[in-house]
């Protein structure tokens, strides 16, 4: 049963920071090549550390200096800061610079092995209290629900994410034009926009469809293009989609529509069963 074709197919060479758009690439079970394939380190609080904590990395971009072709030997990669500078992550500066823009003292590491637990060593919490640690990550009111982690990793409750990336939970994530449209309409006053909610692929399903229709996903698996993906997770939403960046506002009030209207998720994480070459225009199938 064919469920829609890719729309558009997305890369974040640097965790948390705006990604690349692709025409196509590859993917296996790190997901896509090159994705999240560098992340900052707190030198303050300790541990990798992503928008959730570090907002000001939404408004830099990053792109690959050359095409990434081995997931174990990753190129080096530029950002651009909000004024249209640029540094290289190879460039002496790029910790000083990259500091300065984030107001706070940073370095810039590639994906390290997975062996190497104290890079991914989760840093103790900014609070003492856990359900107001995990209110400010996940942007929750005191009246809302917290995401049932429960499903998840274990890894990620120990590590700043699974031993060996730099992906929250799962190397993939899927959202559809159906849900962002859907999402729209609730939220009138808000902007949704795809690079809110950093998907890997954006999948436009039948139009006349309405609602959430990923959620149905879950379980399944999918052919996309020339891979194969297994669909196990709903996404729930973190602060990061209220941060504003670029031209886009701050908008605490989408959470509250994310919350009520959506069950807290918008979109899917997936991770990888066979590999295989990714393209825009291909079509998503039940497998």
């Amino acid at each position: 049963m064919e469920l829609g074709s890719v729309a558009q197919l997305w890369r974040y060479p640097v965790k948390s920071m705006m990604g690349e758009m692709l025409d196509e690439v590859d993917c296996d079970q790190l997901g896509l090549t090159g994705d999240r394939g560098w992340a900052t380190r707190d030198e303050v609080r300790g541990g990798i550390k992503g928008a959730k904590k570090l907002g000001g990395l939404m408004g830099l971009s990053a792109r690959y200096v050359s095409p990434p072709e081995d997931p174990a030997s990753l190129p080096e990669v530029e950002i651009t800061f909000p004024d249209g500078t640029s540094v290289r992550s190879d460039h002496p500066e790029v910790h000083t610079r990259l500091s300065a823009a984030l107001d706070h003292d940073v370095t810039l590491w590639p994906r390290r092995p997975a062996t190497d637990l104290d890079h991914y060593r989760m840093a103790p919490m900014d609070s003492d209290d856990l359900l107001e640690e995990l209110r400010g990550l996940f942007g929750r009111q005191i009246d809302e629900p917290l995401p049932d982690l429960s499903t998840f990793p274990p890894d990620i409750f120990q590590y700043e994410s699974p031993l060996g990336t730099y992906f929250d939970a799962y190397p993939l994530l899927l959202v559809t034009t159906t849900s962002l449209r859907t999402l729209q309409a609730a939220a009138p006053k808000s902007m949704v926009d795809v690079r809110r909610f950093r998907p890997n692929l954006l999948i436009r399903p039948d139009d006349a469809l309405d609602g959430y229709p990923e959620q149905a996903w879950v379980g399944q698996r999918l052919r996309v293009g020339e891979a194969v993906v297994e669909v196990v997770n709903a996404c729930p939403r973190c602060v990061m989609i209220t941060r504003g960046f670029d031209d886009l506002p701050q908008d605490r009030p989408l959470m509250r529509t994310v919350v009520a209207q959506a069950d807290q998720n918008l979109g899917v994480y997936a991770r990888v069963v066979e590999p295989g070459r990714l393209e825009r225009g291909a079509s998503v199938v039940e497998a």
